[in-house]
């Protein structure tokens, strides 16, 4: 099987996530077989939910879809490095793969802060590919920032 990139489809939720006024975040998830079988962008203040990442919202719709709370094999896409919060969702759902694309210093879950994946008790450890299109993610994030807080979106650091 050839890889095939999803970023694209990802940054796309993650610019109508930010034309929502959400934080530009996009996330999708693809079955074995290379479909994607869910994709959205940030909701958190659309829905009044903190939980309603991008990556969430994905694994939730994904999990319908499959009718299963687990999707071994499948993908995860999605735009910034997962918190801590859709890291541990997504090792409870067993993905297989997570491709993202900008660090996050901050508020990241996968290869800083929490880490989730490194620590014992974690149940399932996907591989991980991070830096896909991580200059357009970047971009999309320092944008938005600078937007609101007149121009100033050095904030935001994202990358080593």
């Amino acid at each position: 099987m050839v890889f095939r990139s999803h970023m694209a489809q990802a940054l796309d939720e993650a610019r109508a996530a930010a034309a929502r006024g959400e934080v530009p975040v996009g996330a999708l998830i693809v079955a074995p077989d290379g479909t994607v079988v869910a994709a959205a962008g940030n909701r958190t203040r659309e829905l009044n939910d903190p939980t309603a990442h991008a990556e969430i919202l994905a694994l939730r719709a994904a999990c319908a879809a499959a009718g299963s709370e687990r999707l071994p094999d499948h993908d995860l896409y999605v735009t910034l490095e997962p918190c801590a919060m859709c890291a541990a969702a997504l090792a409870a759902a067993r993905i297989g793969r997570i491709y993202y694309g900008a660090a996050d210093p901050k508020s990241g879950g996968v290869a800083h802060g929490a880490q989730v994946f490194t620590h014992p008790q974690t149940h399932h450890t996907p591989e991980i590919y991070d830096g896909i299109a991580a200059d357009e993610a970047e971009r999309l994030l320092k944008a938005f920032f600078a937007e609101r807080r007149g121009g100033c979106g050095q904030n935001f650091d994202v990358g080593p």
